[in-house]
């Protein structure tokens, strides 16, 4: 064990930022109007159409690392709702760090969601007025994971993934996203 620490570090303070770094041009400022919290609506999830069953989630999103990315948690079933039983298969708890990368002139994404092993590391950028992130899993299967109709208070986010000698892509996840009226 090491020398024992005289002060607590406010660990939360020191990763929160409240704006965007200023080598960050405001049109590079790809994810900014996401910060806040966010009520989701689960159409699909893991391939699943689930539209039917009701399940809801939260996304929860701030500036970080002194506003040069922006992260987020990935809640689902939603955070009261997580007491109860509930299909461990429909289990999201994750969270997305989008750094700002001006050498590509794009934001570099990690996605983990312990809750089930998953990983992601992608690309984002705009993409007309919606984003469009993308990447490449370690099995070769690409992934593409966009943002449409994006308004003030609402978005469509959609996961695909094209697998390995397929020609077609795959839904994997789509959410319905309405801005919290409850605090982030």
């Amino acid at each position: 064990m090491g020398a024992k620490i005289k002060e607590s570090v406010d660990f939360f303070a020191l990763l929160s930022s409240p704006a965007r770094a200023p080598e960050i041009r405001e049109e590079d400022d790809v994810y900014g109007w996401l910060c806040g919290g966010w009520d989701l609506v689960v159409i699909y999830y893991r391939g699943i159409r689930v539209a039917d069953r009701g399940l809801t989630g939260e996304v929860h999103v701030a500036r970080v690392l002194e506003g040069r990315a922006v992260q987020d948690v990935w809640i689902m079933p939603a955070h009261e709702l997580r007491q109860t039983a509930f299909d461990p298969t429909m289990n999201m708890y994750g969270t997305t760090l989008r750094s700002w990368d001006a050498s590509i002139d794009a934001w570099r994404i990690a996605w983990t969601n312990p809750a089930s092993a998953h990983r992601e590391e992608q690309v984002g950028r705009w993409n007309g007025r919606d984003i469009l992130q993308e990447g490449t899993r370690s099995d070769g299967t690409r992934t593409r994971w966009t943002f449409t109709e994006i308004t003030a208070d609402s978005f469509r986010w959609r996961g695909e993934a094209l697998y390995p000698g397929k020609e077609t892509w795959t839904l994997e996840g789509e959410f319905l996203a309405e801005r919290s009226r409850r605090e982030s």
